[in-house]
């Protein structure tokens, strides 16, 4: 027999023995009457108290018991975005093509470097660590976007949300402090000329690189565990073209305030805090490169920052230009701004090893020498 049919059959019997004790109180006097009847009272109150009624539990109760005890995590989520924008598969297929790009020419500039010991220098080595970050960044992002927007295949289960968004933001803060690193080197080179190979060592890069890789790891762990204190009892509809940090904690219908500090803790400090010490960087060379006596050693220092600039102008500019918008003149048009930060992910890695290989001299040698190489033993072999 289940809970509601013990409890009916409990009830039947209450019922009984109240009718039997009315009855003999029909026959009592009045004192011993209403003297039963609160005892009927109270035995009716207590059942009613320990007696389970799973049937009778409302939707603000089970709300309330959610945000105060239970945690609710759904089987997943499903990816929505681009729904008023026409020929998203064209958008879809140049993504495509851009991450083979991203591929090929990030797979080459790594090639290059690391099998020429005469480039195994500060700069290069920061010029891989952005390269090897460019390539997981978008092996993270555009394979996805194919499956949720081609494919039409959009449902991600909950811990592989997590996973993408643990990877996404990990990767896209390298992205900023690898920039930040090569701004570095680019200070060093030009307002310390002659300290430059004592300061900027190989060994002081790897350091360098090695401590901004595990603090970015541990920071967006944490980041990322504390969204498994949310309770998601509400849409399950995630309004990007990943799992993205903030889209996916504003459907929670638990307080969210913690996830929110932690996006714009996160936000200032490995986007804001990488772009002003960038700025900074480049105030010191130019009051350096004024300095210098001759027009000529001027526009050689200038010249080797101009792939530099490229860079962290693609990247940086396009997301500060959208949350300047979205700021100062009101909401912008859902998908215009999820096409907008989906570029700004997925262009600058493939632009970086392009700027790196046409405007680096070095690069361009090696890369010269290892496709003449390859074309002469393709010669021979015949």
């Amino acid at each position: 027999m289940g809970s509601a049919g013990k409890y009916i059959f409990h009830c039947t019997q209450v019922r009984f023995a109240v009718i039997c004790l009315l009855l003999l109180d029909a026959a009592s006097n009045r004192t011993a009457a209403k003297q039963r009847k609160k005892n009927i009272r109270n035995i009716l109150k207590v059942k009613a108290i320990f007696q389970p009624r799973p049937w009778r539990l409302t939707m603000p109760f089970l709300r309330t018991v959610y945000n105060s005890s239970l945690i609710i995590h759904p089987p997943g989520f499903y990816i929505v975005a681009f729904e008023s924008l026409p020929l998203i598969s064209v958008y879809i297929i140049f993504l495509a093509f851009v991450y083979v790009v991203t591929v090929l020419f990030n797979c080459l500039l790594i090639y290059i470097i690391i099998f020429n010991h005469c480039l195994h220098t500060p700069k290069f080595l920061a010029v891989v660590n952005l390269a090897v970050t460019d390539l997981f960044l978008n092996t993270c992002i555009i394979p996805s976007m194919i499956k949720v927007f081609l494919i039409k295949d959009n449902f991600i289960p909950f811990n592989l949300c997590l996973v993408q968004m643990y990877v996404y933001y990990v990767l896209i803060s390298l992205e900023s402090i690898a920039l930040t690193i090569l701004a570095y080197d680019r200070l060093i080179a030009i307002c310390f000329p002659l300290r430059h190979n004592s300061i900027n060592t190989v060994r002081r890069m790897c350091c360098i690189v090695s401590i901004t890789w595990c603090f970015v790891l541990v920071t967006i762990a944490f980041t990322t565990s504390i969204m498994t204190r949310l309770s998601f009892c509400r849409s399950v509809r995630v309004f990007s073209y990943f799992c993205d940090y903030a889209p996916v904690f504003r459907l929670a219908c638990n307080d969210y305030s913690m996830q929110w500090f932690a996006a714009s803790f996160l936000s200032v400090s490995l986007l804001g805090g990488p772009f002003i010490f960038i700025l900074l960087t480049y105030i010191s060379i130019l009051v350096t490169v004024y300095k210098m006596k001759s027009v000529e050693s001027r526009l050689k220092a200038l010249a080797t920052c101009v792939e530099h600039i490229i860079l962290v102008v693609l990247f940086y500019i396009p997301i500060f230009v959208i949350f300047t918008i979205g700021f100062f003149f009101g909401a912008i048009n859902p998908d215009q701004r999820v096409l907008s930060l989906s570029l700004s992910s997925c262009i600058p890695p493939c632009v970086n090893p392009i700027v790196y290989s046409l405007k680096t001299r070095e690069i361009q040698i090696r890369a010269l020498k290892l496709f003449r190489k390859d074309k002469i033993n393709a010669i021979q072999s015949l």
